[in-house]
């Protein structure tokens, strides 16, 4: 288990201004770390000013008390920021963050990405063996860092990322570290309920008829899902209508590789990829600019739905030496 290699108060200790941020389209260990890290380092410097740049997050989390922390405006001076800490991601997909990252005096980068594994910051802490971002602000805070409503923020991190418990990436230290935090006084079981596992009659709806449609490749290894732009467009959708629609395709028996895309606008298309094992789609992901592990990897790429699927299954076909 890797430890970071810097003492984060120490590097933090003389800020008047700190920008602590994460990825566009923030997920649960992006919030969860993120909200943690931000409510740690208010406590405990509580002469500085700490703020906490984040894309608005999508609706079932707003059920958290604490998310009005979270400035989607990304206003302010970036050349008054002293320290930018980004975590679970890159510095290069903060969004309207980047410009704080650039022009900050220091910058700090976490993540658990094997795809940005050399880091992006000053000083780096990146373990592509932990399971969530979460597990490594846990790590660093270590136990003094702890109080109810930090230890909801990375349990609810590092559940999301895990599938609660499910995927590979879940260890040994993962399962100590979240029997630690349900010591403290917060409602886990709702925690998850609320953001993890509850869906809107229209979302099951939505996910239903994109499941309905999936395609398969390569004898039924690789289950292919998508919401074409006129759909998109004509019955008014939006990302939230149809999270968790990627994990529904994976579990599909002889389902090996998981696809779903879905339009950003006309001209690109968004694309999820997720795996068993057999198919490491952060190497997949990272032939079009993307990232992720090797089992749960993502970008985005310009062409029709047709082209992007086409070019993905061929990236497919060389790793894996299956044919269609």
């Amino acid at each position: 288990m890797m430890t970071p290699s810097f003492n984060l108060l120490e590097e933090c200790k003389y800020a008047k201004n700190i920008v602590v941020t994460g990825h566009i389209k923030p997920d649960g260990d992006c919030i969860g770390s993120t909200m943690a890290m931000t409510l740690y380092l208010s406590e405990k410097l509580p002469e500085a000013n700490v703020r906490l740049l984040l894309e608005k997050p999508m609706p079932h989390f707003h059920v958290l008390p604490e998310i009005g922390l979270i400035d989607s405006t990304f206003g302010g001076n970036p050349k008054d920021t002293d320290v930018c800490i980004v975590l679970d991601t890159n510095a290069g997909r903060t969004g309207g963050a980047e410009k704080f990252f650039e022009e900050a005096k220091k910058t700090i980068n976490i993540d658990h990405h094997i795809s940005n594994k050399d880091g992006s910051a000053m000083l780096n802490f990146v373990d592509p063996d932990a399971s969530s971002a979460s597990e490594l602000v846990y790590r660093i805070i270590g136990q003094d860092g702890l109080d109810d409503v930090i230890a909801k923020y990375l349990y609810l991190g590092i559940t999301h990322d895990t599938g609660v418990f499910r995927f590979s990436n879940t260890s040994k230290e993962t399962m100590i570290a979240a029997a630690n935090l349900i010591t403290y006084d917060f409602d886990f079981s709702d925690l998850l309920e609320k953001t993890y596992y509850e869906k809107s009659y229209e979302q099951v709806l939505t996910i239903s008829g994109i499941v309905a449609k999936a395609e398969r490749f390569f004898g039924e290894k690789v289950v292919y899902g998508y919401v074409d732009y006129e759909d998109y467009v004509k019955n008014k959708l939006n990302p939230a209508d149809f999270d968790g629609a990627i994990n529904d395709l994976r579990i599909i028996r002889g389902c090996e590789c998981a696809i779903f895309t879905y339009p950003m606008n006309e001209a690109t298309v968004k694309v999820s990829l997720r795996s068993i094992g057999t198919v490491d789609v952060s190497k997949i992901s990272e032939i079009f600019g993307g990232g992720g592990h090797k089992r749960a990897a993502g970008f985005y790429l310009k062409g029709s739905r047709e082209e992007v699927l086409h070019k993905i299954l061929d990236a497919i076909e060389e790793q894996t030496g299956w044919t269609r």
